[in-house]
């Protein structure tokens, strides 16, 4: 079996392979068996191959209904250094209306973080939660700090996993694309440009919702450089409407927008659960199992992508997993369901009956079980 399977000139190729090879020269009892279990634990193979690992079924964050209550934030960057010295954006991101906000930043630590916080809650208000990945400079005792001084609760993401925190994820691919386009053209002077790339982002209706980010945060549509054009053609009409006939009709046409929105958000999700779900299968690991976990490594394709195993100490919600893993600083880490696959201990010997030749045929399966 090893030299069926294991070394350089088998290749490491898959199950039905292996015992096609096998087959081919040789017979026993359990045969069959033997061959798979050997493979199915192949140490070099579960670190190499995808094969098996399907994505936990998609479990959407609950819909928001008001505005700033909940808000995602992450950081881009580091980029080129700007004329300011800027490197990095913190981003952040309304879950309600979708609203982003954007701050260059010189460095990411928590005090400069902290600052950027403090100035979009005296617009907007003090969010009940903040949901941000596993960043030191979002662990802060500073941040903690802020956090529990305003009552807000901490939501962090898994490592590795930016799905988790989607909204944000999404609208940072859009940012660095239109940064890409302005970069090019204007050198050091892209954080001179965030602001109008805001507007755009913020003018824009999102599927997601029916309506702009502005429109649900304002209610109403933003005034913007199509609207100054239009404006050159057609005479203004005095308006006497009273202010506080103005008010209620503003609040209405909110609470009208809210519920519309928050039909377009469902539909969207379910939408989106649905498409994500036909490739995903709900998987589950006990304490004391051993897994192996996908972490980031070079771009060398070649590199052993797979790392491991560790063991399972405990389930942390719905689809996260604690590890033990002696071999790091941090000894017990978390992990989401979808970086981790089992890992099958390799026997520590094959009972190997007495070996005739034959030419007898194994009966091959038509799905290979690995690569």
């Amino acid at each position: 079996m090893e030299l069926a399977h294991s070394v350089p000139w088998a290749g490491h190729l898959g199950f039905q392979k292996s015992l096609h090879r096998i087959a081919s020269r040789f017979v026993w009892p359990g045969m069959y068996t033997q061959v798979q279990q050997f493979c199915s634990s192949c140490h070099t193979c579960q670190l190499t191959t995808n094969r098996g690992v399907s994505k936990a079924l998609l479990q959407p964050l609950p819909i928001i209904e008001t505005p700033f209550e909940r808000i995602g934030m992450d950081v881009v960057g580091p980029l080129g250094r700007s004329s300011s010295g800027n490197r990095y954006i913190l981003v952040i991101c309304d879950y309600a209306t979708r609203y982003p906000e954007a701050f260059p930043l010189r460095s990411v630590k928590a005090k400069q973080v902290a600052n950027c916080l403090l100035h979009l809650f005296s617009r907007v208000g003090i969010p009940r939660e903040i949901l941000t990945d596993c960043g030191t400079n979002f662990l802060s005792n500073l941040l903690k700090q802020v956090y529990q001084l305003l009552g807000i609760k901490g939501i962090n993401t898994t490592p590795y996993h930016p799905q988790s925190d989607g909204l944000v994820e999404r609208f940072n691919q859009t940012l660095k694309n239109m940064l890409r386009k302005f970069v090019s053209e204007t050198g050091t002077e892209w954080d001179k440009w965030l602001p109008y790339m805001l507007f755009a982002y913020r003018e824009v209706p999102q599927a997601s919702t029916g309506f702009s980010p502005f429109e649900l945060l304002y209610g109403r549509q933003v005034r913007g450089p199509l609207d100054l054009l239009k404006e050159q053609w057609e005479s203004p009409s005095p308006s006497g409407e009273h202010v506080v006939s103005y008010v209620i009709k503003m609040r209405e046409r909110l609470e009208q927008m809210a519920v519309m929105a928050h039909q377009h958000m469902t539909t969207a999700q379910a939408k989106q659960k649905t498409w994500y779900d036909k490739k995903a299968r709900e998987r589950s690991f006990h304490p004391g199992q051993k897994v192996v976990l996908l972490l980031p490594t070079s771009d060398n394709k070649l590199l052993t992508k797979w790392q491991g195993p560790y063991e399972v100490t405990r389930c942390v919600g719905k689809l996260n997993y604690e590890l033990y893993m002696p071999d790091r600083k941090k000894k017990h880490q978390t992990f989401h369901v979808n970086l981790l696959k089992q890992y099958h201990d390799s026997p520590q010997q094959f009972a190997m009956p007495s070996v005739s030749q034959s030419s007898q045929q194994v009966p091959m399966q038509n799905k290979e079980h690995a690569d």
